[in-house]
């Protein structure tokens, strides 16, 4: 049986991820009090319902009033049961004021602190949140995602067997909108020669043709594609010895939209070949 835990900060976008599950066919429970969660496993474990079989529900603060013994329940339940996963969904503080700001809606913890301010109730659930995060086996970071970007990855972790072994998670970025938060590995290809300054090239991507040959044609870029394979082709096996759910390799350059894409798509052909379970997604591809 499937059963996923989805988790992480308020504004984030679990109760999105969880209607993407639902799409994909999950029973999905939002908000279930982690102290409920044995009994719920144990209820679908034993039903004849092929669709109780695999679960996703939501675990957060909201209706948690002892966040300690929530974090337990929690950690006691996954190393109870072998099937359990946990999805953490983040993002960086700033933007999940200005997202309770669009949507003018309350913090469900702003009334148990003094101030009640929308700030520090966001670094208070990320504080309470950590433990988890620490023992989480899929992370996602919303930051710079949209709803369609969010849909696109969640459906490409969870579209097959969640249970089938390490899932390869290739994210293009670009240097200047930041980090991926939720990358493992980072790989800076801003070395790699740049279509940008191509008149040609400058407005095209690395999904045209002409940018990944130009990109690709390089004696630089192909010794240091042989070089990346070399590196995951030794570490991945052993990430997944380890018993990593899933590896995110970020590969950035300077807007994400030409050299980064490029050396993606390459990884994810490569370990696609080798018969991995891979995800590609371009973070920065279309911005400006």
């Amino acid at each position: 049986m499937e059963f996923l835990i989805i988790t992480g900060v308020s504004g984030a976008g679990k109760t999105s991820a969880l209607h993407v599950m639902e799409d994909l066919g999950y029973y999905c429970v939002d908000n279930i009090p982690s102290s409920l969660l044995a009994t719920l496993y144990e209820l679908c474990s034993k039903s004849r319902d092929e669709l109780m079989k695999r679960v996703a529900v939501v675990v957060d603060v909201r209706g948690h009033d002892n966040y300690k013994q929530m974090i337990s329940h929690i950690e006691d339940f996954k190393k109870a049961h072998s099937g359990v996963k946990i999805l953490y969904i983040g993002a960086k503080s700033d933007q999940i004021l200005v997202r309770y700001k669009e949507t003018r809606r309350k913090h469900p913890l702003a009334d148990r602190l003094k101030d009640g301010s929308v700030a520090e109730a966001v670094e208070f659930e990320k504080a309470l949140i950590m433990p988890i995060r620490r023992i989480s086996d899929y992370s996602i970071d919303t930051t710079y995602m949209s709803n369609k970007q969010l849909r696109e990855r969640i459906t490409a972790m969870f579209m097959g067997n969640a249970l089938q072994g390490i899932t390869l998670t290739f994210m293009s970025f670009g240097f200047k909108y930041g980090i991926p938060l939720e990358a493992d590995v980072i790989i800076d290809v801003r070395c790699l020669p740049n279509p940008f300054y191509i008149p040609e090239l400058k407005h095209k991507t690395g999904l045209d043709t002409e940018v990944r040959d130009y990109v690709l044609n390089s004696e630089n870029t192909q010794e240091f594609l042989r070089r990346t394979f070399s590196f995951f082709d030794f570490s991945v096996p052993l990430y997944q010895k380890e018993g990593k759910s899933e590896l995110v390799v970020g590969v950035g350059c300077t807007g994400g939209k030409h050299r980064s894409v490029t050396l993606v798509r390459e990884l994810d052909a490569h370990f696609q070949k080798l018969g991995y379970r891979c995800v590609l997604q371009h973070r920065d591809i279309n911005k400006d």
